[in-house]
C-alpha cells in the first residue's frame, strides 16, 4: 500500500521570535522624519509632536498615548506619566523646543470640535484614542518618506533619546528616572546595549 509524503513544513520568516536590536536614529534623521508629517493637517502636527515627545521625553509609545493634555506643563516642561511600565509612574523633563512642537499641535486641537481636555491628548479627530498599531504603521511609512534606511520604529525613538543622554553627560540616576526604569542596573545594561560607543572606540584605538 503506498503513502502519500506529507508536504514538508512551512519555511518559518528568519525575524519570527527574534527581537532584533536597538536601532538608534541620529538627530538629523528624527528631524527629517517629523519633517515628513504633514505640515497642513492637524493630524501632521499631532504626528510630530508624538514623535518629538518620544524622542525628547524618552517615551515608550504606549505612555505617550496614555496621556491627557493636564498632563503636560509646557511652562516648567514636565510631563507626568501615570501609568508606566508595571503601573509606576514618573514625572519626565522635556526641552523648550519640543514643549513648542506640542504647543503648535494643542493650538491645532483646541481648534477641532468636540475635542475636550479629558480627551488623550494625542487622539484622533474624532477626539477618540490612537493605538500603538497605528503607530506602528505610520512610523515606517514617514520613515522612507524622510528617506531613512534604517529601521524606523516607535521604541527606537526612546532609545535614540535615551543615547543622546548619555553622550550629554546626564547621570546614571538621572536616565534612569527618565527611562522609568526600576533599577540602575537595568538602566546600565539598557545603555550598553543602545550606546556601545565608547567600547568601540577603545577597540578601534588597540593596536598590535
Amino acid at each position: 500500500m503506498s503513502t502519500v509524503a506529507s508536504p514538508p513544513p512551512r519555511a518559518r520568516s528568519c525575524n519570527k521570535g527574534r527581537r532584533l536590536p536597538a536601532e538608534v536614529l541620529t538627530k538629523e534623521e528624527v528631524l527629517s522624519l517629523m519633517e515628513a508629517c504633514s505640515k497642513r493637517a492637524p493630524t501632521g502636527k499631532r504626528d510630530r509632536a508624538l514623535i518629538c515627545l518620544m524622542w525628547r521625553g524618552q517615551l515608550r509609545v504606549s505612555e505617550a498615548l496614555r496621556l491627557k493634555p493636564g498632563d503636560v506643563d509646557l511652562e516648567t516642561g514636565s510631563v507626568r506619566v501615570l501609568f508606566g511600565k508595571a503601573g509606576r509612574s514618573r514625572t519626565v523633563g522635556i526641552d523648550a523646543k519640543c514643549c513648542a512642537v506640542i504647543g503648535v499641535w494643542l493650538e491645532a486641537r483646541a481648534r477641532i470640535d468636540g475635542i475636550s481636555g479629558h480627551k488623550p491628548l494625542f487622539c484622533t479627530l474624532q477626539g477618540g484614542r490612537m493605538s500603538t498599531a497605528q503607530m506602528r504603521e505610520k512610523l515606517p511609512r514617514l520613515g522612507k518618506k524622510a528617506g531613512i534606511t534604517k529601521r524606523v520604529h516607535a521604541h527606537g525613538l526612546r532609545h535614540t533619546g535615551a543615547s543622546e543622554l548619555v553622550e550629554e553627560g546626564a547621570s546614571l540616576l538621572e536616565i534612569q528616572e527618565q527611562l522609568g526604569h526600576s533599577s540602575a542596573a537595568t538602566t546600565d545594561r539598557y545603555l550598553k546595549q543602545i550606546n556601545p560607543k565608547a567600547r568601540l572606540e577603545r577597540m578601534r584605538s588597540r593596536e598590535w
